[in-house]
């Protein structure tokens, strides 16, 4: 979906496919034609956006044969989808049983996390639509916070140094810029927007800057404006923005919210809790860990990294963090010149939800979407960004 900002400029609105996790070709294929065009039609769009996840197989297969590449391009128009931004984070086994910490890996440390992220960044130029010339591709906060030394933060730099150069010479031979975002997370190297500026400054070139991610930037306890004026400040591009909204919970130390938020404790992903005190962040690398233990005070409000969806508050007595999204959403694109131009509804978790609230079967799964998408559309018209065909 495609957006006219008040500036001239567009601003794409798209869909992640993580929600529809495949690891083979065939698999993104199925997903374009049994996910991605039934949304596009409950939406009763000629096109709409998404950000593709591919898996190590799936772009590797993609980056050896030309002739499926341009396959994938023509199934994109036959399917009325667009891509102007790829999902990075995640190297493969997002659809696995339990994937928790295995998704922080390989880390920027490790060679293969840059030989994929510059399969991922050709393999974007050549999927832009016509008409677009600047693509985008969010990544791994550096890594996860442990063990990450002195020595293996140089290994990180020195990788995205190289990345940069070669997006340089990319854009000489395509035409086709592309960017890569960092996306802060909790319990990361780089947990906070405010984490991102030192490192990023370091490699000093702005093919390389941030993705905020809203439910990241809430669970942090992360203030909208703050932390984006000093991203502004520091001159770290905000590259794109997954729109996302995190668990709340007010009171945590009565048994009813405990209960509800147990419903959320599952074994699949993991889904980071943080409490904001009065002495500062305190941290649970897990919901389990912090209904289960001592790690989080009960007395302050709990906040935890779990993407709900973006049109639906969890019942009572939990909430969403929806009011931070609309709050960073009116910073990025609601002034005179937005600060991004690729937003990305990023809603993975659809089937991780507490049983009764799962969608069942794609047809709901598609509905939820697009409900999702609707709601987005819905807070940038109202910023004053008109919708394009």
């Amino acid at each position: 979906m495609r957006f006219r900002h008040p500036d001239g400029s567009t601003v794409h609105l798209a869909y992640c496919t993580n929600v529809h996790p495949a690891e083979t070709l065939e698999g993104v294929l199925a997903q374009l034609r049994d996910h991605c065009e039934p949304v596009r039609k409950r939406l009763g769009r000629d096109r709409i956006g998404i950000g593709l996840w591919l898996a190590k197989d799936a772009a590797r297969a993609l980056v050896t044969d030309p002739a499926a590449l341009r396959g994938l391009r023509t199934e994109l128009d036959r399917r009325g989808l667009e891509v102007v931004t790829l999902n990075g984070f995640p190297y493969e086994g997002f659809g696995a049983e339990v994937v928790k910490y295995r998704v922080y890996k390989p880390d920027w440390s490790d060679p293969e996390r840059l030989a994929h992220t510059s399969d991922l960044a050709r393999l974007l130029a050549a999927l832009l639509p016509d008409d677009v010339t600047e693509g985008t591709i969010s990544t791994l906060p550096l890594a996860w916070r442990t063990p990450f030394d002195a020595t293996l933060a140089e290994a990180a730099r020195t990788a995205l140094t190289t990345l940069a150069q070669r997006l340089d010479a990319l854009d000489e031979l395509t035409g086709r810029s592309i960017r890569i975002g960092l996306e802060p997370e909790p319990g990361c190297t780089v947990e906070t927007t405010a984490d991102a500026i030192a490192p990023l400054t370091a490699v000093g070139n702005d093919r390389i800057g941030v993705c905020v991610d809203t439910c990241h930037l809430a669970t942090s306890f992360e203030e909208p404006k703050t932390a984006l004026d000093a991203l502004t400040d520091a001159g770290i591009p905000v590259v794109k923005s997954q729109l996302s909204a995190a668990l709340h919970a007010e009171h945590p130390h009565r048994p009813d919210v405990r209960e509800a938020l147990a419903a959320f404790d599952e074994p699949r992903f993991l889904h980071q809790t943080r409490a904001l005190t009065s002495g500062g962040l305190r941290s649970a690398d897990d919901l389990g860990e912090a209904l289960s233990g001592h790690a989080l005070p009960d007395t302050s409000p709990w906040r935890a990294h779990f993407h709900v969806p973006l049109h639906a508050d969890p019942a009572a007595p939990l909430t969403s963090t929806l009011p931070v999204l609309q709050d960073a959403l009116t910073r990025l694109v609601g002034g005179t010149v937005p600060l991004t131009r690729h937003l990305e509804v990023e809603t993975y978790t659809w089937q991780a939800l507490p049983p009764e609230l799962r969608p069942r079967g794609r047809s709901q799964l598609a509905e939820g979407i697009a409900a999702e998408l609707t709601l987005a559309r819905d807070l940038l018209t109202d910023l004053g960004l008109k919708e394009l065909p």
